[in-house]
């Protein structure tokens, strides 16, 4: 499972950083590291930015960053679910209305 998957307000644990190069040595210095422990906060709408706890800060990575960073599941994520639900998580309903919203005004010249 990778850190991109992981609902709101759940827990994690790093099992493998797969990013190379700059950007897999900048988040090792950030603390992403094996077996450290931390939570994702919030995720951006239409697959946008993570706010992810770890080591007593907050970190804003991207998606496409998240997809190379492996965990492992630390408690009870059914609850975490449910705090995305009832406190600010978005239906997916939502959200391709409005990308459909979004769209019709572009094609309408209405930009």
């Amino acid at each position: 499972m990778f850190l991109s998957d992981v609902p709101n307000g759940a827990s994690f644990r790093v099992v493998k950083v797969a990013l190379g190069k700059e950007v897999g040595k900048r988040l090792a210095d950030m603390g992403f590291t094996e077996d450290a422990e931390g939570a994702v906060v919030r995720s951006g709408f239409f697959h946008g930015p993570i706010q992810v706890r770890i080591r007593n800060y907050d970190i804003l990575i991207r998606r496409s960053e998240a997809n190379g960073i492996e965990v492992l599941p630390v408690g009870d994520w059914s609850a975490a679910k449910d705090a995305g639900r009832l406190f600010g998580g978005r239906s997916r309903k939502k959200n391709i209305a409005a990308v459909i919203y979004y769209d019709s005004r572009k094609e309408a010249g209405d930009e």
